[in-house]
């Protein structure tokens, strides 16, 4: 993680942005600011005058001062600049928060693929050693070719899953290696990622965590700000409306040459030392009586912004709580489906059972999860929804009200219709 932080590229960028916004917040307050300016002008002169030498430097200063008195756009302008900051911050925040969730989810992908990858290659070993003693017994007539190839059929099945697995933790290490900012060249090492995934059972208060993600989840405050930043500019755009006042200051110094200051008489004077120089001061007013479209369309277009960001914002937080509930869900799905498995698992390494030669009965959608681990699912009059995964997975489907099943059910496989699960040792080959 702390990888992540330092190098990846997007919180980086984000980073720079930060800096950048600072510069924009000065801009925005330069409108209440005074401004003010000083100038020096030199130069020499020559020619032939009377009492004068034929070349002579000279040169004068000149300088300004302007204070917005009265401008409407002042306030909302000032507003604006800080805005700006907050918003490079929040964006800051939130790709953060988003590229260490990528670096989390990488990293357990990785990690979980890696184990998938691990198991089943295990796997196709058992299958294999299997295969080899099917086909001694075959060799020997104590088996027909059918469980040979029965045998051999199974075995090879497990070759794409592996594939498909080791392709998996390859991609999901080159997004580990993305979200770190690590170089992806000619000889770069790939990270290995270490440890292992257990599950921890986690219960969401659904009401408390729609007000809590409300108030700080980071995509909302950015939303917030952005609404914010769109009225502050349109107030900006308004300003065009009403008249503006600046109190303004400015004058010129010009020194006098030598001659000059030796042609006057009697005692010396400050005018004797400035020829031409003034100071100016005095306001100026300006006030647009009559908008010819440029000002009302440039506002129009603006609240359009406006309201886009305040639909998009009141979209986000009307989508959350059902975001949430969904993720509420989900969690009770695999609370479900560890509940069903460990028990399984226990069983199956407990009578040493082959999880892809053994079956399971289900009935309900919770039944979902045991079905996929095995390799022989059936569903016995199942719900609406349980029947629905069962066709796209191709399971066998049994209704033991019917007289016509749509697979095979035989006299012995009714005694168990009062069990809603069954997880059976398959039968010996022999």
């Amino acid at each position: 993680m702390q990888r992540t932080l330092e190098n990846n590229p997007e919180i980086q960028k984000a980073k720079c942005n930060l800096e950048g916004a600072a510069g924009r917040r000065l801009v925005f307050h330069a409108v209440a600011l005074p401004d003010a300016k000083i100038g020096v002008l030199g130069g020499v002169e020559g020619g032939q005058r009377a009492g004068q030498k034929a070349v002579q430097v000279f040169g004068f200063g000149y300088g300004g001062f302007t204070q917005p008195f009265f401008n409407m756009a002042a306030p909302a302008s000032w507003r604006r600049g800080d805005t700006e900051v907050l918003i490079a911050q929040q964006q800051l925040h939130v790709a953060v928060v988003d590229q260490l969730h990528q670096a989390r989810v990488a990293f357990y992908t990785a990690i979980y693929n890696r184990e998938l990858q691990r198991l089943r290659t295990e796997q196709r070993t058992r299958l294999e050693e299997n295969a080899g003693s099917q086909k001694d017994r075959y060799q020997s007539g104590l088996v027909d070719r059918g469980a040979l190839v029965s045998a051999e059929v199974e075995m090879s099945e497990l070759g794409s899953p592996i594939e498909t697995a080791r392709r998996a933790y390859e991609g999901a290490v080159l997004q580990l290696c993305q979200a770190m900012g690590d170089e992806l060249g000619a000889g770069a090492r790939l990270p290995q990622p270490e440890g292992e995934l257990d599950y921890a059972a986690v219960k969401v208060d659904l009401a408390e965590a729609s007000a809590s993600a409300i108030k700080h989840r980071p995509d909302l405050e950015l939303a917030r700000l952005l609404v914010q930043a769109a009225g502050e500019d349109q107030r900006i755009l308004e300003a065009a409306y009403y008249p503006e006042i600046h109190i303004t200051v400015s004058g010129e110094y010009i020194p006098v040459s030598g001659v000059r200051r030796t042609q006057s008489e009697g005692s010396p004077r400050r005018s004797d030392d400035i020829i031409s120089s003034e100071i100016r001061s005095g306001g100026a007013y300006t006030w647009r009586v009559i908008d010819n479209g440029k000002v009302g369309g440039a506002v129009a277009r603006q609240a359009a912004v406006r309201e886009t960001n305040e639909l998009l914002l009141r979209k986000m937080e009307r989508d959350l709580p059902r975001d949430l509930s969904r993720l509420e869900n989900d969690l009770e799905s695999l609370a479900t489906k560890q509940k069903a498995l460990v028990p399984a698992k226990r069983l199956a390494e407990e009578m040493q059972l082959d999880l892809e030669r053994c079956y399971a009965y289900g009935d309900r959608l919770t039944d979902r999860w045991l079905m996929a681990a095995v390799g022989r699912p059936m569903a016995v009059n199942p719900t609406k929804d349980l029947a629905s995964i069962a066709r796209s997975r191709a399971w066998p489907v049994l209704n033991w009200n019917e007289k016509d099943n749509q697979s095979p059910c035989d006299e012995g496989l009714r005694a168990h219709r009062g069990c809603r699960m069954e997880l059976a040792r398959p039968e010996n080959p022999e």
